[in-house]
Order: structure tokens, then C-alpha cells, then sequence
């Protein structure tokens, strides 16, 4: 009896061994995307589901290992959440999921030390053009153009704790298409949601800004954690 209670014990120690043992960590999210913009630097915005206001950005290094995070912060999104960037409509508080380009930053204070991407100082006469009559439409307008009504664009001086810092998101801005959004942006935190922007505490947005570097073709990700929206689609 002994014996066989011996072999039975030894028989069981490696299926406990086995069933005990932990599961292997999931890959980084940038591996699990579709597609990442092809550069060595990226973005991701990711919020728990269409309805949340609230998520978490963090930015990533590609390395001769994979991909490895540099920085993550808490994020706030569009009064309203978020909304396929493809099918957005502009005016609804909604923040664009989808993979973009960050054509260049801005900023009513002086760039941080060190920064790489192209940076524009904000100045009395800078706005951002969101008039769907006008040939500026979803540009940086400096002074106003003549064809865009003040109440159909952001005067961005009059922003200063959002746009201390800022990182312009390529939502519709290679080619605009009217009706579907303009001024969506990577910016300081205000006192809550935003209009459809992505923000960030002021800390992290001067992090992100002495980070990027246009060499490596950086790119954000925005998106939910699971369904239609989900970031790992883009």
C-alpha cells in the first residue's frame, strides 16, 4: 500500500506543479494592435468603453526587445466619451478613436528644454479655425482669417491652462472633411472633460513633449478597451 500511495503522490506532484504555475504576462499593448503607424514611438489613449470620460495614456519605446513603456498618466476624454473617428460628427463632445500623426505642438508657454517637435508659441492672435464655410477650416489661424467667424473658432490664448502645452492630433487634418471635427488636440487638463480632446496632467503633457521625437515617426492611439472602438483595431 505504501508503494502504490508513493507512486500515486509522485504521479500528482507534477499536475499540481503544473496547475499551480502562473500565466505568462500578456504581450505590451502596441504588440496587440493592428497597426501602430510604423515608427519606433507611440500614443495610446485607452478608455474602458465609449461611455467613459476617464482612461489612461501612456507612451511607448520600440525597442530591439519589443515594445517597452516610457511614461502613462491618467487621461480625460469628450464630455460625451468617445466615437468612431471615421464616423464622428463635429459638435458632439466626443473624442475620435482611431490611429493618427501628430503633426506639430504648441503652446502658450515656451517649449520645454530639449524638446524635438516642432513647436509654436501661441501669441494674441493665434486661434484654431473649426468654421466649416472656411478655407482654414481645422488650421491654425494666425491672425483669423478673414472667411472664419470668431464664434466658429477657438482663440487659443484664452485657453491657458489647456494649451500651456499642447500636441496637435491628425484627426481630419491631412484632408478635412467638413462636419466631422476640428481641434482635437493633446493637451494640459482643464477642470473636467473635454470638448473631444485628449488631456493629461500638466507634468505628464511636458513629459510627453521632451519625449517625442519626430525622427521616429511617433503616432497616438485612441480607443476603448474591447469592441468596435477597441484600440488593438487600429
Amino acid at each position: 500500500m505504501r508503494l502504490r500511495h508513493g507512486v500515486a503522490i509522485a504521479l500528482c506532484l507534477p499536475l499540481l506543479a503544473a496547475w499551480s504555475a502562473p500565466d505568462a504576462p500578456p504581450p505590451p499593448l502596441p504588440a496587440r494592435m493592428a497597426d501602430t503607424g510604423g515608427g519606433s514611438q507611440l500614443i495610446t489613449a485607452e478608455a474602458a468603453a465609449t461611455g467613459s470620460t476617464t482612461g489612461t495614456v501612456t507612451w511607448w519605446d520600440r525597442t530591439p526587445a519589443g515594445w517597452a513603456r516610457a511614461g502613462s498618466a491618467s487621461a480625460r476624454f469628450g464630455a460625451n466619451g468617445l466615437a468612431d473617428g471615421a464616423t464622428r460628427r463635429q459638435g458632439t463632445s466626443t473624442t475620435p478613436t482611431g490611429l493618427y500623426d501628430l503633426p506639430f505642438a504648441f503652446g502658450i508657454e515656451p517649449a520645454p528644454a530639449d524638446v524635438r517637435v516642432r513647436y509654436r508659441r501661441v501669441g494674441p492672435d493665434s486661434w484654431w479655425c473649426q468654421d466649416n464655410d472656411s478655407h482654414a477650416y481645422n488650421r491654425w489661424s494666425e491672425p483669423l482669417a478673414a472667411d472664419c467667424r470668431p464664434g466658429e473658432a477657438e482663440h487659443l490664448v484664452a485657453y491657458r491652462a489647456q494649451y500651456a502645452h499642447a500636441l496637435v492630433i491628425g484627426f481630419n487634418y491631412r484632408r478635412p472633411v467638413r462636419e466631422r471635427g476640428a481641434g482635437i488636440f493633446l493637451h494640459v487638463n482643464g477642470r473636467g472633460a473635454t470638448a473631444g480632446c485628449v488631456s493629461v496632467p500638466a507634468e505628464a503633457m511636458r513629459r510627453v513633449l521632451r519625449w517625442a521625437d519626430p525622427a521616429r515617426a511617433p503616432h497616438i492611439a485612441i480607443g476603448t478597451a474591447d469592441g468596435p472602438t477597441a484600440i488593438t483595431r487600429y
